[in-house]
């Protein structure tokens, strides 16, 4: 475990130690910051996601960020700024500090998911526009016409679909012990 890990832990584990293998979470950041650069993501964003999903507190200072990846200051940098961009993390500043953390959203993939639906709207319109310049009854104005249904339908079944993940997950938040605790039963 790094001493970043451990101070993280110890600053938000509420006095509970979690018994880590340094070398292993090191790997499963690796692994799934490349998982998500496969699927299109920014590298060095990817990693630090990675980074703070896999801490406990899901927030890490710029220098704890360049220790733990070793990466440059630069690098965090622009790692943060992207990742801001894209409504996966933001920044705080620590109290009584000058040091900025920068923090995963309590529900990343709910917030990140959710705010696309103001992204599928606009792309909608955009389609719908140009299906008018290029003419409804050119093929390029009918796959215009045919990628804003796709848009539409896509924004639909995106509301309903966050609508249906709330309902799941406050059905498991109810049944699931909290950390440290034990199921019973």
């Amino acid at each position: 475990m790094t001493e970043v890990t451990r101070q993280e832990s110890a600053r938000e584990g509420e006095g509970v130690d979690f018994d880590r293998d340094g070398e292993a979470v090191s790997q499963f950041v690796e692994r799934f910051a490349a998982d998500m650069t496969e699927a299109g993501m920014q590298r060095m964003g990817a990693r630090v996601f990675a980074a703070l999903l896999a801490s406990d507190s899901g927030k890490l200072t710029a220098a704890e960020i360049a220790e733990l990846l070793r990466i440059s200051p630069a690098a965090v940098s622009g790692a943060v700024r992207y990742l801001a961009q894209l409504n996966l993390i933001t920044r705080e500043r620590e109290p009584g500090t000058r040091r900025d953390q920068y923090r995963l959203y309590n529900e990343v993939w709910y917030e990140a998911v959710s705010s696309r639906d103001q992204i599928l709207t606009r792309w909608q319109h955009t389609m719908r526009d140009g299906a008018k310049v290029l003419g409804p009854h050119t093929p390029a104005g009918a796959r215009a016409i045919k990628t804003a249904e796709f848009y539409e339908f896509m924004q639909k079944e995106l509301v309903e679909m966050l609508a249906r993940w709330r309902a799941h997950a406050e059905g498991v938040r109810q049944e699931a012990p909290r950390v440290g605790e034990q199921k019973t039963g």
